[in-house]
Formats: C-alpha cells, sequence, structure tokens
C-alpha cells in the first residue's frame, strides 16, 4: 500500500443515521418507515447494503448517550431517539457483513477516557480492514451530564479544551507501534521489535496517560478522524485534527464561507487545504415530479404540531422558547455553553427565508439547521452540483427522513445522475477508507507480515 494519496474525483457522500434511523422527528409515523431499528441488527444489515450497493462513502452513526428530555417523558412520547444501540457495537456488527463502506461512528471527550477511544477505534478499524471512522465531538446535553455524576455540562471552552488534549492523546496512542514493529518470527523467538513500540508518556491539564497503546498500527495509519459541528472552536479543532468536518450549513453562501475558513484555518496550521474534507449535512426529500416529491415533504409536516416543534426546537439549542410568540418574525438568539452555533443558526435560516418562530420550528423537525431541498432528481442533482463546484461543500451528510425509503430513493435515483453527470464515482477504490476519499496517510501505513 502506497503512503502517497490517491486522487479523489468527485464529491464524498455519507449517511447519518441515528436511533431508529428516521431523520425526520415524525419519520417513524410513516407507513412505510422502519421503527425498530434502535433494537434490530437486521435493520442495520439493510441500510448498509443499501448504502453499499449506492456507493457511499460513509455510513455515519451519531449517538447522544441519554434520553434528551427525559425529565419530562410524557413530553418527548413521540420521539423515536430514545431507543439506541450503541455505535461502536454496530460498526463491530456491521464491519464482516461490508466490504468497502466506511463505518463511522460518534463517540464523546466528554464522557469517556482516550486510551479506550484509541484502542476501541484501532481495534475497529483492523476489524474492518481499514472503515473505521471516529467522530470526536464533545458531547452537548445536559442529560448525558446526569449520566455520567455530574449535574450539567461543562462549560463550552472547557469543553473544548479538554476535547483538544484528548484528542491528542488518542492520535499520540495510535502511533504507538512503527509499521513494521510486529515480526512474527517464531524461528528467532520474537514476536516484535521493542525499538518500534513507543510509549506516550503525556502528561497534561485533564489527562496522564503513559502507553503504549497495546493495538498494532491501524491499517489506515490512523482511523479517520471526524469534527462536527459549526463553531470557532470546531474550526480550530477541525483544522487541526480532522480529515473530515460535518457541519450544518442551510445556505449555499454560508456553507462557502464555512468551509474557506476551514481550508484556511489548516492550511495555517501547515496542511494542504484540501486535506480536510467539509461535509454539510443535506435533507433529500426526492421523487419522479416535483410534485411527488412535495406530496411526500407535506405529508410528514401535516402531523407535526406547533407547540411541539416550538418546545422541541428548544430543547435542540437549550434555549426556553416558551415566551416567544409563534407568529412572530424568528427572534435573535444567542449561543450558550451547550449549542455554541445552532441558536444563531436557527436566527439565520428565519431571517434569510422570512419566516416566524413556528415556521422554523416545523422545518427543524425535518432538517433542523441543514440543508433542505425537495424536488425531482435534477432539482437535487442541480443543488448538490452547484454547492460541491462552487466551493461550499466537499461533499455531504444526508439525513434520510424515512428508512429505509429516503435512502433507497437518493441512491436508486440521485446517485446514478450524480454518476452521469461525473460527480460521483462510478464503483468503490481500491484500499482503505482513507484510500477511498484520497486523504493523506499519517506516515508509515503499516506492513501486511504474515505469520511464518
Amino acid at each position: 500500500m502506497s503512503d502517497a494519496r490517491r486522487p479523489r474525483d468527485g464529491m464524498t457522500l455519507a449517511v447519518f443515521l441515528a436511533g431508529d434511523s428516521n431523520y425526520h422527528h415524525l419519520g417513524w409515523r410513516h407507513p412505510d418507515a422502519a421503527v425498530d431499528a434502535g433494537s434490530n441488527l437486521e435493520r442495520w444489515i439493510e441500510f448498509a447494503r443499501i448504502a453499499e450497493a449506492g456507493k457511499l462513502d460513509m455510513l455515519f452513526i451519531a449517538d447522544q448517550i441519554a434520553i434528551v428530555g427525559g425529565d419530562n417523558l410524557a413530553a418527548i412520547q413521540n420521539n423515536s431517539k430514545v431507543n439506541r444501540l450503541d455505535p461502536l457495537a454496530l460498526i463491530a456488527a456491521l464491519a464482516p457483513l461490508t466490504r468497502h463502506i466506511g463505518l463511522a461512528a460518534t463517540c464523546a471527550t466528554s464522557y469517556t477516557e482516550p486510551y479506550s477511544v484509541a484502542r476501541m477505534f484501532a481495534s475497529l478499524d483492523h476489524i474492518s480492514g481499514g472503515r473505521a471512522a471516529w467522530n470526536c465531538v464533545t458531547g452537548g446535553q445536559k442529560e448525558e451530564a446526569q449520566n455520567f455524576s455530574m449535574e450539567r455540562h461543562a462549560a463550552h471552552a472547557d469543553r473544548y479544551a479538554r476535547a483538544n488534549e484528548f484528542a491528542d492523546v488518542v492520535m499520540g496512542l495510535w502511533e504507538s507501534f512503527e509499521a513494521d514493529a510486529l515480526l512474527y518470527d517464531k524461528i528467532g523467538g520474537r514476536f516484535f521489535d521493542p525499538a518500534k513500540i513507543h510509549a506516550l508518556n503525556h502528561k497534561g491539564e485533564h489527562f496522564a496517560v503513559r502507553g503504549p497503546l497495546n493495538v498494532s498500527r491501524a491499517p489506515q495509519g490512523r482511523p479517520i478522524v471526524i469534527q462536527a459541528g459549526g463553531s470557532d472552536a470546531t474550526v480550530e479543532m477541525g483544522s487541526r485534527i480532522a480529515d473530515v468536518v460535518f457541519t450544518a450549513q442551510a445556505a449555499f453562501e454560508g456553507a462557502r464561507d464555512f468551509r474557506d475558513q476551514v481550508r484556511q484555518a489548516a492550511v495555517a496550521r501547515g496542511r494542504a487545504a484540501d486535506s480536510v474534507k467539509v461535509m454539510p449535512g443535506l435533507s433529500v426529500y426526492v421523487a419522479a415530479t416535483r410534485a411527488e416529491a412535495q406530496a411526500k415533504f407535506d405529508a410528514l409536516h401535516a402531523m407535526v404540531e406547533v407547540a411541539d416543534a416550538i418546545a422541541g426546537l428548544g430543547r435542540l439549542i437549550e434555549v426556553d422558547l416558551s415566551g416567544y410568540d409563534p407568529d412572530a418574525p424568528m427572534p435573535d438568539l444567542e449561543g450558550n455553553d451547550l449549542r455554541m452555533s445552532g441558536p444563531g443558526t436557527f436566527v439565520r435560516i428565519g431571517r434569510e427565508k422570512n419566516l416566524t418562530l413556528a415556521q422554523v420550528a416545523i422545518q427543524a423537525k425535518a432538517a433542523k439547521n441543514h440543508c433542505l431541498v425537495v424536488g425531482d432528481v435534477g432539482d437535487v442533482a442541480d443543488l448538490m452540483e452547484h454547492w460541491h463546484c462552487n466551493g461550499a461543500a466537499d461533499g455531504f451528510n444526508l439525513l434520510p427522513a424515512i428508512v429505509p425509503g429516503s435512502l433507497r430513493d437518493f441512491c436508486e435515483m440521485v446517485v446514478p445522475e450524480l454518476q452521469r453527470r461525473g460527480l460521483y464515482q462510478q464503483d468503490y477504490a481500491p484500499g482503505t477508507l482513507r484510500d477511498k476519499l484520497g486523504l493523506p496517510y499519517p506516515g508509515a501505513a503499516p506492513a501486511r507480515a504474515a505469520a511464518q
């Protein structure tokens, strides 16, 4: 395997799944929606196979380690995200049942230890043959803190200070083994070369970790690192450590500016501008005609109640919206320690589209603060082509409203059109996920020594 980057033509595509995997808040109520993926591995196998048949680059499993709003279960009884399988367990289960698609999972830095994360993802990279990716986030809900012996989440700046050191330790541990450290020398009695395994000896503000990691160098050199968010702290951290940045950007101009900001920050750190792929979220409602696509969208939105939508938006951005007029223009909202960039994003959506608070909240049920497109195949492909070819996105993180239907629609209808336009791969490239994405290796790739 070469250490040189293999250039990737066209955009990169991932699919975002979590819990029951229906992204629309009430998608689980659709007659064709799967509702049991929070407990049913067979559903995930089906989703992974649809995505892999569509040549998608990554299956991205999001996570929250709490029931958000769990202090009043009656108020959230229509929320299907109360039931989630652990994403790391899912990756391990899906790895032998897939061949090409990358397998990404969220693991929050606020509620675990770097040695554990380094060991888990290095192991998953070996198990999957070099297809593992870690979505490195701090976590952002008070309910998560309360599940880990804390009354509330740490302040935003404190979380990111810990997260940056956490990521440094993880990546340092992934360098414990040199590529050819394992000898498997039965005749000479040397299983490994002691000169090629290194202790980390990290001592910092938050962590003291000796190392070395007791998992050999990963097939990708290190698993792909993903950073998700839209705040300045995300840009700072992502430009330093991330291979991929997932972000919520509802409009083209904001997405282009954010991508420019990430790339400029990466260059300032001595990295190549294209060593970080910026992938906004994209919610797609597609059908053979615009009218049919709109009907799909309307059928889901007809189930949304305004009061429930506003309460849900408040929980999402950690802002009490109960005192605002639902029919007034979207109010000014400031970021907070739990959600620094989210409130402002929803304010921009409201101002740019001249929407009321109620309208913003209802739209959030479909796409939160991500880009939303409703239309025929050409409409969807046009938007994606415009964003990709004009500097707003290296690719997209797809948010299927209902599964498997919305995922299958995209893979069977939109992917062929993107391929026809020369915007997307006809087939998977060989090698690891890092190879497939055209990203550089962090040093030498591991030797493939065979036992004698």
